[in-house]
């Protein structure tokens, strides 16, 4: 009974990620041929949008990398990859229209967006500290060590958390953004949300991995009590 509890933890944390890339890649691929009948590069689409916000401060880059797309608030940029900075396509739009919308979180100052930025630093460190704890808490066989790793890990699970709903508007305002200014049009919106929700299934996947964890840690910790 417990093997085979095991065996369907791992076959969760491990192929629920490993699905939702596949989709996000699978998706992208397709709806980066579809060319957006408004012929935008994804630097255009960002620039457009940035303008009719009044973030005329915000720059757009190239970035390397495949999907290395991101916003930057410490600097204010707009990071494209090669791809979707200069091709005209529907999931070139959506994913530059997103990033934009995290700019636009940042303007507004978005409560979740920045309650995440504030829980960075905390979160990273708590993430790197919490698994010494854990595996001394494990091996040691020291209950209130296991105790302090899984309040540190938990630090992370509430990060990953508030990333969710940061995320979900951010793609939410990239489909206002986009229709209401014409850049995508009639199907176009039903393409861009795909790449859009297959996406957010990679932040839905990581959250999931992460509270599987940490309720692991706690059975553990739990058992190790009644142990005692």
């Amino acid at each position: 009974m417990l093997l085979g509890t095991y065996i369907v933890y791992f076959a969760i944390i491990l192929l629920l990620p490993l699905y939702a890339q596949m989709k996000v890649k699978s998706t992208y691929n397709k709806y980066s041929k579809v060319r957006s009948t408004s012929g935008m590069s994804g630097a255009q689409v960002a620039r457009t949008i940035l303008d009719a916000n009044g973030l005329h401060d915000v720059k757009v880059i190239e970035s390397r990398g495949f999907l290395s797309d991101h916003y930057n608030p410490m600097t204010k940029v707009v990071a494209l990859s090669s791809h979707n900075y200069n091709e005209a396509s529907v999931a070139g739009a959506a994913i530059a229209a997103h990033e934009v919308g995290h700019a636009i979180q940042h303007k507004e100052a978005y409560s979740f967006l920045t309650l995440r930025h504030k829980l960075v630093p905390i979160a990273n460190i708590s993430s790197n500290a919490s698994w010494i704890f854990v595996m001394i808490g494990i091996f040691a066989s020291m209950g209130n060590m296991l105790l302090l790793g899984i309040v540190l890990l938990a630090v992370g699970v509430v990060f990953q958390f508030v990333t969710l709903p940061v995320e979900f508007n951010a793609s939410s305002r990239a489909m206002d953004q986009m229709v209401s200014l014409g850049i995508i049009r009639n199907e176009e919106e039903r393409h861009a949300k795909k790449v859009l929700s297959a996406a957010a299934l990679t932040y839905v996947a990581a959250t999931a991995v992460a509270v599987l964890e940490l309720l692991r840690l706690v059975l553990i910790f739990t058992g190790m009590n009644r142990n005692d």
